[in-house]
């Protein structure tokens, strides 16, 4: 998919943002992402992005000065972030269900069937179980199958 056919306003997850910040494979296609949209967030991002910055910085990927820096340049990004209430996690538990999957991915899926958006991941599980269950298939999408026009 071409990253210009993603629809105006998405939900990305800390596997896609932390590309912003950090140097890793597919951080261009994430930028390309952003550009123009509307980018929308979980409130269960904030803690999953710092984890994932706090285990670089105990295997030695990064300097403590450079993941504080990474989350910095996190909070400058232009994401929305929506709050995690009890119905919402409710929809996110049913969709656990259903995909037999972890519930902390499925309430960045639940956000954007509410938000009648559609989720960007570089998790292939997580794409992976949308797809074994057909109604699921169109909203959650790989960020690693995304195609930057020249």
């Amino acid at each position: 998919m071409l990253v210009d056919e993603l629809p105006a306003c998405i939900v990305v997850d800390a596997s896609v943002a932390l590309k912003w910040v950090l140097e890793e494979e597919y951080s261009e296609r994430a930028i390309a992402l952003a550009q123009g949209r509307q980018l929308l967030t979980s409130a269960l991002f904030w803690p999953e992005a710092a984890n994932a910055i706090a285990t670089r910085v105990r295997r030695g990927d990064m300097t403590r000065a450079e993941g504080n820096d990474a989350y910095l340049d996190l909070q400058a990004a232009p994401l929305q972030t929506r709050p995690l209430q009890a119905e919402g996690v409710r929809a996110a538990l049913a969709i656990a269900h259903d995909l037999a999957h972890p519930i902390y991915d499925c309430c960045y899926l639940a956000l954007a069937i509410a938000e009648a958006a559609v989720v960007v991941t570089a998790d292939r599980r997580f794409r992976s179980a949308a797809m074994r269950l057909g109604s699921f298939a169109d909203r959650v999408h790989l960020l690693h199958d995304m195609i930057v026009r020249s």
